[in-house]
């Protein structure tokens, strides 16, 4: 398939390797031209708008970091839904708002396009290994057809309708997930730690029994050893991905306090000057409050994060 690929950034380049790995033909487009020279020559061209990156292919692939930054290449002067023609396919994976994915999902379908929802779980380390997890909703005929795509990207898909806007439904409340593990860990570690135990015998207990899964362990190693840097998922952008799910639960009057706690500890990691770690760095506010010093081996630790 010819693809374009709007967004080469910690994710969307390792999924636009395995695209063309996978033996698609990529004209790829960013903001900044540094990254899509990065791929060459993998990829058969480098489109200097979103709107040419949406011209002559099968589908335009979305990856960006933020509402705004999807509304400005899809909707914009010289963006997809402008140059996308009648019956042609745009396939959003970015994590975004469920009132924007609903909002594209009826500007595609008034241009008689189709849209497809994909959001993924992972990091950028997954990516490039093309492992990441894929929600894929929109029109069941379409979803099918790009399988294909998601099976190059990824190392499992589900199909969870017709309904687009629900896969992005479903990507936030996941991250809001990931979220109450982080902070439940932070707290009981700091619980531990203040009591004189052993917290990282403790996380060897808990997921060699009770939680027994990669989100505990990985995220527990690392809020243990306090390996936040460098990030695999920045903090900001975990603020942000906050904000869309509590912005969905008061849309549907969906009390959600837990949500509102954790959004208060990005806020407070982001006013210590946090932003460039990663977010399971909010596990800090929990060790502050405590009154405990960081670790010399959460100081001297440097390598790259794992968690996936």
């Amino acid at each position: 398939m010819k693809i374009g690929f709007v967004g080469i950034g910690s994710m969307g380049s390792g999924m636009a390797r395995n695209l063309a790995k996978a033996g698609h033909t990529l004209v790829v487009y960013n903001r900044s031209r540094g990254p899509a020279e990065a791929l060459k020559p993998a990829i058969e061209n480098i489109a200097a708008t979103p709107a040419e990156a949406a011209t002559g292919v099968d589908v335009v692939i979305t990856m960006l970091a933020d509402d705004r930054a999807v509304e400005d290449v899809v909707l914009g002067s010289r963006g997809v839904l402008a140059s996308l023609p009648a019956g042609g396919v745009h396939i959003s994976m970015s994590t975004i708002s469920v009132d924007l994915s609903r909002r594209l999902a009826a500007a595609h379908r008034e241009k008689r396009q189709h849209y497809i929802s994909a959001p993924v779980f992972g990091r950028p380390d997954a990516a490039a290994a093309a492992k990441l997890f894929i929600v894929a909703a929109g029109p069941r005929v379409e979803v099918e057809r790009f399988k294909p795509l998601f099976d190059a990207m990824g190392q499992k898909t589900f199909l969870i309708g017709d309904d687009a806007p629900a896969a992005n439904l479903f990507k936030v409340s996941g991250n809001f997930l990931i979220t109450v593990v982080i902070e439940s860990l932070a707290e009981t570690f700091a619980l531990i730690r203040k009591s004189g135990s052993d917290h990282h015998k403790f996380l060897e207990v808990m997921t060699e029994s009770l939680f027994a899964m990669p989100v505990y362990r990985n995220y527990g190693s690392a809020i243990a050893d306090e390996r936040f840097e460098p990030a695999g998922f920045r903090l900001p952008l975990g603020f942000k991905d906050n904000r869309l799910v509590l912005a969905a639960a008061e849309e549907v009057s969906v009390p959600m306090p837990i949500a509102s706690l954790v959004r208060d500890r990005f806020l407070a990691a982001m006013a210590e000057g946090w932003s460039e770690s990663d977010w399971s760095a909010i596990a800090r506010i929990s060790y502050q409050q405590a009154g405990l010093k960081p670790e010399a081996a959460g100081k001297q630790q440097s390598e790259k994060s794992t968690i996936s």
